[in-house]
C-alpha cells in the first residue's frame, strides 16, 4: 500500500482519489485556499459537492493548514489545481515536498515567452525548482478523462509522463485500477503540448454546434459535418504545433486527439464555445455562465500570441493556423464568429 497526497481538491484532484483508493492505497486530499467549503463538505458527507457518487471508503480531507500533515510519510503526491493555480503550486507547494517524493500534475496548458515558445507547465515549475536549488521529480497526466466519467469508473487511458521511467513504472503501479489504464511517455513536452493545445480548438469545434443553433434553432438536431471539418483543422494545426515543439509524433498526436474529442462532448469550453457561437461575444459569454473559469481561453490567446511572435521570425506561417487565430480574434477582438472554411481546404 501507498500513500498518495492529492494537494488540490477540485474535480480532476478529487476524481483521482477513486483509482488511488479502490487500488488499496491510503489517500489524502487536500484543499487549495480556495477550497475549504468543499473540504467541510468532504468530511460531512464523504461526498464531492460536484460528483453524485461517495468517496471510496477511507479517504482523509486535509485543509490547506494541514499540508504538511498530509505530505508526511506520502509515497507521491498528485497535484490537482487548475491552470489558474499553477504558479501558486509552485511557489508554495513544491518546496514542501521532500526530494525523494515524485509528484504527478493532472494540470493541464502552456505559458508563452517574449520570445515566442510555449512552455509546459512541468517546465514551468522545473525552471522554479532549478531558481531555488532543489530537485523533484515532476510528471503529470494527459489524455482524454472527465472527471466525472472517471468517478463513474467509465473505461479511461491516459498517458503518464516523465523523465524516469521508473518512476512512471511505480507511479503506475500505485494508479492503474481494471478502469483506469496507464501508458508511459518520456516525452513530456509531447504529451503535455498535445493535451494543453486541445483545449483552444475544442472551443472552435464547439462554435460550429452554436452556429447551427442560431440558424437551425436551439432544439433542432445536431449537426456534425461542421464539427467533424473543424475538428480535422483542428488536429492538424495541433500537430503543425506539435512540430513546431519539436514533439510531432503519432503518440503524441492520438493523445491530443482523443482529449480533443472528449472536451467537445463536456464541459465549461462546449458551452462557451456554443454561446459564442450563438451571436453572444466573449464578455456577455463569461457573465452567462457566472464566472465558471475557462482555462480554454487562456491557453488559446498564450498559444496565439506565440504563433505570432513565431512567424514574426519565420518559424511558422500564419496561414497554418486559420483556426487558432480566428478563436484567438473572437476572445481578444470580440469579433462574431465567422469561420474560415475555405481556409481549412487543400490541394496536393
Amino acid at each position: 500500500m501507498a500513500v498518495v497526497t492529492i494537494v488540490g481538491s477540485g474535480m480532476m484532484g478529487s476524481a483521482l482519489a477513486f483509482p488511488a483508493r479502490e487500488n488499496g492505497n491510503e489517500v489524502r486530499l487536500v484543499g487549495s485556499p480556495l477550497d475549504n467549503e468543499i473540504i467541510d463538505e468532504c468530511r460531512k458527507s464523504n461526498k464531492h459537492p460536484k460528483f453524485d457518487k461517495e468517496f471510496p471508503e477511507g479517504v482523509k480531507y486535509f485543509k490547506i493548514e494541514e499540508l504538511e500533515t498530509a505530505i508526511n510519510g506520502a509515497d507521491m503526491i498528485i497535484g490537482g489545481v487548475s491552470s489558474f493555480g499553477v504558479e501558486w503550486f509552485g511557489d508554495f507547494v513544491l518546496p514542501k515536498i521532500p526530494s525523494d517524493i515524485p509528484v504527478l500534475s493532472v494540470t493541464k496548458g502552456l505559458m508563452d515567452t517574449p520570445d515566442g515558445k510555449l512552455l509546459t507547465y512541468p517546465d514551468v515549475w522545473n525552471k522554479k525548482l532549478e531558481a531555488s536549488g532543489k530537485k523533484l521529480s515532476i510528471n503529470a497526466i494527459g489524455g482524454p478523462c472527465t472527471s466525472y466519467e472517471l468517478v463513474a469508473h467509465d473505461q479511461t487511458e491516459v498517458a503518464f509522463c516523465g523523465k524516469d521511467i521508473e518512476i512512471l513504472k511505480k507511479l503506475k503501479s500505485i494508479m492503474a485500477t481494471d478502469y483506469y489504464h496507464i501508458s508511459l511517455s518520456t516525452d513530456v513536452t509531447g504529451i503535455e503540448s498535445a493535451v494543453a493545445l486541445k483545449n483552444g480548438y475544442a472551443l472552435g469545434i464547439a462554435l460550429t454546434i452554436g452556429l447551427n443553433q442560431k440558424e437551425f434553432g436551439i432544439e433542432s438536431e445536431l449537426h456534425f459535418n461542421s464539427q467533424a471539418a473543424v475538428f480535422g483543422q483542428g488536429v492538424k494545426e495541433m500537430y503543425k504545433l506539435l512540430e513546431y515543439q519539436g514533439a510531432a509524433t503519432l503518440d503524441n498526436i492520438t493523445v491530443g486527439a482523443g482529449d480533443l474529442y472528449v472536451t467537445v462532448y463536456g464541459g465549461r469550453t462546449r458551452l462557451v464555445g456554443i454561446l459564442l457561437g450563438r451571436g453572444m461575444n466573449i464578455d456577455e459569454a463569461k457573465a452567462e455562465l457566472n464566472g465558471v473559469t475557462l482555462e480554454s481561453l487562456v491557453v488559446a490567446e498564450r498559444v496565439a500570441r506565440a504563433v505570432k511572435k513565431a512567424a514574426d521570425k519565420g518559424l511558422l506561417n500564419l496561414k497554418d493556423f486559420p483556426l487558432l487565430l480566428h478563436v484567438d480574434e473572437i476572445i481578444t477582438e470580440k469579433k462574431d464568429v465567422n469561420m474560415p472554411w475555405e481556409a481549412f481546404t487543400f490541394e496536393g
